[in-house]
């Protein structure tokens, strides 16, 4: 018998640059299907980083769940190839739908084969804004900074992103 595993807060990206709209009202929709309730961020339009190519729609999607990181990723997968995602061998690539676990409650290291809480959201505005905006008291698992301290830092250094008028029904 397998044992269980408590519940934990974990904060997944979201983003679009393919049907924006349609792919991140789907991922929403697919996402609260198989993890029940979220917390939503606000939409942020983003240009392209990394290559040329259309603007990206992205936010930050909360959950609680008692799943292993290797369940939980094999479930975004699974939801992005849904969604008519085609793995490029480019990482800076336009895509449908791409969705990334960036916590795992507070766990640091490697776990199931995948780095967490990942570098993404230390380095790029479009993932700590919209973060920051859902979890500004949270804080980050490794350097136990707040995210509303860590986006500040950052928004005195980069051009925010653009917020979008994108609501969703809630849960």
């Amino acid at each position: 018998m397998g044992c269980s595993i408590p519940p934990r807060r974990c904060w997944i990206s979201v983003g679009s640059n393919i049907d924006r709209e349609t792919c991140i009202r789907g991922a929403v929709n697919d996402l609260r299907a198989a993890f029940g309730p979220l917390e939503i961020s606000p939409v942020y339009e983003t240009d392209a980083v990394g290559f040329d190519g259309d603007a990206f729609y992205n936010l930050v999607v909360g959950i609680e769940t008692g799943r292993t990181v290797a369940e939980i990723r094999r479930t975004l997968r699974a939801i992005e190839d849904s969604r008519g995602r085609l793995r490029a061998s480019k990482k800076f690539a336009p895509r449908t739908l791409d969705l990334d676990l960036l916590t795992w409650g507070d766990a640091v290291g490697l776990i199931d084969g995948y780095e967490l809480p990942r570098e993404e959201i230390l380095k790029y505005g479009f993932v700590l804004a919209p973060l920051a905006d859902v979890a500004p008291n949270e804080r980050h698992p490794a350097n136990g900074l707040i995210y509303g301290r860590l986006w500040s830092d950052m928004a005195t250094r980069t051009e925010p992103p653009r917020i979008v008028n994108l609501a969703f029904c809630t849960d």
